[in-house]
């Protein structure tokens, strides 16, 4: 299944980024935690090139947490900084302040010696559905930015000051228009950053088993009681068998399957799932 979504609105974004790039004197990059290198948009890393960076990996309640430090390890370098979080988290707020700090020590110290105060600001970036509006109203201390659980919630830019100095200005999930490995594609679609409506849900919640076939079997056996020796399509169907996911004559309701399994995997359900690792795409 080749995936591709990339609705008109996502173009204004990206140029809304490359405009304000340069009011900004650091990125908020939030990754979602089960498949970050899928959440990596190579137009972002083109637009911000040079600005020093905080990887958040987001959601990280739902992730596989020893793949999650692997992760951070990764992302963390001499202009970045990174760190797990969940969204909705109360002692997010002094992090995020503490780590920016941190990155822009050395701007912070010209601009003390010069006798210049000013707050930081900070741009936050990331793919839809990753939780940006979530973590904004968490930084906020209040709910002002809207939340949702399908893509495409934020449509334009926002700026909220915190109590703390800190200026964000918050831009809408963001895709680019052609991914170079289908993976990517299907990985954005298991964790909700592509609009379910375009795509095939059992083709997709089939792709889905033969991962979690491959990567966490144990946790698919256990969470639907099935054997998960077989090959993707017979588990899918046992799946649905034992669920009771059957039409007139017996035979299998693959629909209803497919949403199952999806809301499964992206609700924990299934378990603490890490979708790709490093190694995977070197």
């Amino acid at each position: 299944m080749k995936i591709q979504w990339y609705p008109g609105h996502m173009t204004k974004a990206i140029r809304m980024i490359g405009e304000n790039v340069k009011l900004v004197d650091a990125v908020l990059y939030l990754l979602d935690a089960r498949a970050p290198n899928s959440c990596v948009n190579p137009d972002f890393e083109k637009l911000t090139e040079g600005k020093p960076t905080l990887y958040l990996l987001n959601k990280q309640d739902l992730a596989d947490p020893k793949k999650t430090a692997v992760w951070v390890r990764q992302f963390a370098s001499d202009r970045t900084s990174a760190r797990a979080v969940c969204g909705t988290d109360r002692s997010l707020k002094a992090a995020v302040v503490s780590d920016l700090t941190q990155l822009l020590r050395e701007k912070l110290e010209r601009n003390a010696a010069k006798g210049v105060r000013k707050p930081l600001r900070a741009m936050i970036i990331g793919v839809p559905n990753c939780g940006k509006s979530t973590v904004m109203n968490t930084l906020a201390g209040e709910k002002r930015a809207v939340t949702g659980d399908k893509p495409g919630v934020t449509k334009g830019k926002q700026w909220l000051r915190l109590d703390s100095g800190l200026e964000l200005l918050d831009t809408p999930g963001t895709l680019w228009n052609a991914f170079p490995d289908q993976r990517v594609g299907r990985h954005l679609a298991y964790i909700g950053s592509i609009n379910d409506d375009i795509l095939d849900l059992n083709e997709l919640a089939l792709e889905l088993i033969g991962e979690l076939k491959t990567l966490y079997p144990a946790e698919l056996a256990a969470r639907y009681g099935v054997e998960v020796a077989g090959t993707p399509l017979e588990v899918y169907e046992a799946i649905c068998r034992r669920r009771g996911f059957l039409v007139r004559g017996g035979e299998v309701d693959y629909d209803r399957g497919a949403k199952a399994i999806l809301d499964d995997f992206r609700k924990k359900r299934i378990g603490a799932i890490t979708l790709e690792m490093p190694e995977d795409f070197s």
